[in-house]
């Protein structure tokens, strides 16, 4: 048995994919269904990419089901359908966290202790975050409060 992927459903595949990127994923291809009315967009860490394909050895797919043709409301996605949450490991989890704030992001979840931190993507899917290797607990991160839920 082998992994190969999480789905989880975007409201804004540009969004998404910011976000995503941001965090350091790579998109790997896009397929668009006109008949099914929906996009896939698979994502995946750098480590995780096997060399000369649009391929990874773990992916993240983003799910986006376009608006309905009678112009009704598209369906609505509330606390990620009860998905728990994303992980991934980072070679620096202060600059990753950094880089997420000045974007806009907010780590509710900062990383006290030098090793795990939470954000959310934009469709409120939690993202766990985990340092490779040890850093030691640094200010502004070791005094900073959780905020909301993650």
């Amino acid at each position: 048995m082998k992994f190969l992927h999480s789905m989880i459903r975007v409201a804004d595949p540009d969004a998404a994919v910011d976000f995503f990127t941001l965090l350091g994923l790579k998109e790997m291809r896009r397929m668009e269904n006109e008949a099914g009315r929906f996009t896939l967009i698979f994502l995946a860490a750098p480590e995780d990419v096997i060399d000369g394909s649009d391929r990874a050895s773990a992916e993240v797919e983003l799910t986006y089901n376009w608006p309905p043709k009678d112009g009704s409301a598209p369906e609505t996605y509330s606390g990620g359908r009860n998905f728990g949450h994303l992980a991934f490991r980072v070679d620096d989890i202060y600059q990753t966290c950094q880089r997420l704030q000045d974007a806009g992001h907010i780590i509710h979840r900062p990383p006290r202790d030098g090793h795990m931190a939470f954000v959310k993507s934009p469709d409120g899917i939690s993202v766990e975050l985990l340092q490779k290797g040890h850093k030691d607990p640094a200010e502004p991160w070791a005094s900073m409060p959780n905020t909301g839920s993650w």
